[in-house]
Formats: C-alpha cells, sequence, structure tokens
C-alpha cells in the first residue's frame, strides 16, 4: 500500500477544518466564525440554505445548546485547486439536548474553502447534511 504525501495547502485546509471543528465543539463563536468568509453558505438542515452572517451566527449559538462535539472517524479527502478546496468528510456529533436527553447523529459533510490573500483558508460553502439524498 502506497502512502501519498499532502500538500501544504491540503495540509493547510485540513488546519482550517480542525480549527473549526475544535471551536465548534468549544462552544467558542469567534472561533466559529472566524472559519467563514463573510458571504458563506452553509446547510444547517437539508435544504435549508443561510448566507445571512448574523443569521449563521445565531445558528451556530442555538446549535451550542445541545453542547455538541464533532468526530471525523473515517478521516478527511481534500482537494486543492489552486486557491479553491474541497474537503469532504464522514461525522458524528454527540450531544446532550437541555431535557437531559442524548444525541447522536451522523452524516457526510461536503465543504468548499478558499484560500484568502493572507494565505489563510476559509469555509465558502459547508454542507454537513450531503448524504441527505442518498438517506431519501
Amino acid at each position: 500500500m502506497q502512502t501519498q504525501e499532502i500538500s501544504k495547502d491540503e495540509q493547510d485546509v485540513l488546519k482550517a477544518i480542525e480549527s473549526m471543528t475544535q471551536s465548534f465543539n468549544s462552544n467558542d463563536i469567534e472561533g466559529v466564525m472566524s472559519s467563514y468568509q463573510s458571504d458563506a453558505l452553509v446547510i444547517f438542515e437539508p435544504k435549508t440554505m443561510v448566507t445571512d452572517f448574523k443569521t449563521l451566527k445565531e445558528m451556530f449559538l442555538g446549535a451550542f445548546s445541545i453542547n455538541p462535539k464533532f468526530e471525523y472517524p473515517n478521516g478527511h479527502e481534500v482537494f486543492v485547486n489552486g486557491d479553491t478546496a474541497t474537503h469532504i468528510a464522514p461525522w458524528i456529533m454527540t450531544g446532550t439536548a437541555p431535557d437531559g436527553t442524548k444525541i447522536k447523529q451522523s452524516g457526510l459533510s461536503v465543504a468548499m474553502l478558499k484560500k484568502q490573500e493572507n494565505g489563510k483558508w476559509l469555509l465558502t460553502f459547508d454542507n454537513p447534511h450531503a448524504s441527505f439524498l442518498m438517506d431519501k
């Protein structure tokens, strides 16, 4: 079996995803929001797009109410083409509803990132429900 080395850009994209995930798992709204371009499109629920940055922040703050923890047990795929990248990864999320009910969900995340002039990669599109049509 051959191991493929990943480029610096691919490493930086993974770091951007890991940073956003760590911020989300820590309920760090500033860290989460700084992971996105101001015009990003996020799919919080299948067929529900959010593009307004203020609404996006409110949705993340609402999600924090279940103290979510995201993991990517099967790893990540990253594809970089110039200043654009695609990140694909199956995920598992656990949390606890305000009434104490345990929550466990899973899905497939497909995200697009853009390399900024300062070299930082930011999310421009984030769909954690990319398996929606397959699950119908």
